[in-house]
């Protein structure tokens, strides 16, 4: 039975599909956006200021960045930006169909350089978390913590099942693990999207230790993940369930899509400029 014949038989759960892929679409090519301007951001501000010896000048941003006389703490925290900018970057073409169908042995070796650049980022962050005085307080530490154990958890497990060549479930943990890689962007996007909305910085606090911050330290991950995991199971619902859904991805999006200007124009665009 042709696909013409299905729309003209039962029309709502064929769009309904249509409009729930394309809502979930919209937002990775939003993030995709978003994601590039921050791996630039990294390239031009950190780069620049490591090729010129100025690394100083990261403590402009950073709360216990570089510290004199630090060696094994400054190579961890170049490291984890390093990692950070190759994770950042890698992440989203393992996510594109096209490239995963045309060029599958790129597919496999990216998914593996990912991996482990993802595992290194996290145990780098882990290991600065815990032995810098950072911005927020004990909250924020716990947060970040969380979000990297999580991180080593998606990244095993997609692993072990692409390994086992359970495609539909690694490709399920794979995006968790992009999602939680992710995180530290989700934090930054979605305190510049509050500040906007509130036209302040509200519940941020003097010393970075606001209630918003300390609900963003957990949130930034824990409602993406969230988001997605209802995404997942509105692709098998009915067609109430997919329209719903992707109301809600379309709200994020443009939540997401106002966060990421904030953060070019209040955070990004200044310092490299």
């Amino acid at each position: 039975m042709t696909t013409a014949v299905l729309d003209r038989q039962n029309p709502s759960p064929l769009l309904a599909d249509r409009i729930l892929k394309a809502a979930g679409v919209l937002w990775f090519s939003v993030a995709l956006a978003g994601q590039a301007a921050f791996v630039l951001y990294i390239g031009l501000f950190y780069g620049r200021s490591a090729m010129a010896g100025d690394y100083g000048r990261w403590n402009d941003v950073l709360v216990g960045g570089w510290r004199a006389g630090d060696m094994i703490g400054n190579l961890t925290l170049a490291l984890h930006l390093l990692l950070a900018a190759v994770v950042t970057l890698g992440g989203p073409l393992q996510l594109i169909p096209a490239i995963r169908r045309r060029w599958p042995a790129f597919h496999r070796w990216n998914g593996r350089s990912y991996m482990v650049t993802a595992i290194l980022a996290s145990l780098g962050g882990l290991y600065l978390t815990w032995t810098r005085d950072g911005a927020g307080e004990l909250a924020m530490q716990i947060g970040i913590s969380l979000n990297g154990i999580l991180i080593l958890v998606c990244a095993a497990m997609a692993w072990r099942l692409a390994l086992q060549k359970r495609f539909d479930a690694h490709r399920r943990w794979a995006m968790r693990a992009f999602l939680l890689v992710s995180g530290v962007w989700f934090f930054r996007v979605g305190l510049m999207a509050w500040v906007l909305a509130n036209q302040g910085p509200v519940g941020i606090g003097e010393d970075f230790d606001g209630p918003f911050v300390r609900f963003l330290a957990f949130g930034c991950y824990l409602i993406p993940l969230a988001v997605l995991e209802i995404y997942f199971r509105a692709q098998r619902a009915g067609t109430a369930g997919k329209l719903i859904t992707a109301g809600m991805v379309g709200g994020v999006t443009l939540v997401m899509g106002l966060g990421i200007v904030g953060a070019m124009m209040g955070m990004w665009l200044p310092r490299v400029t």
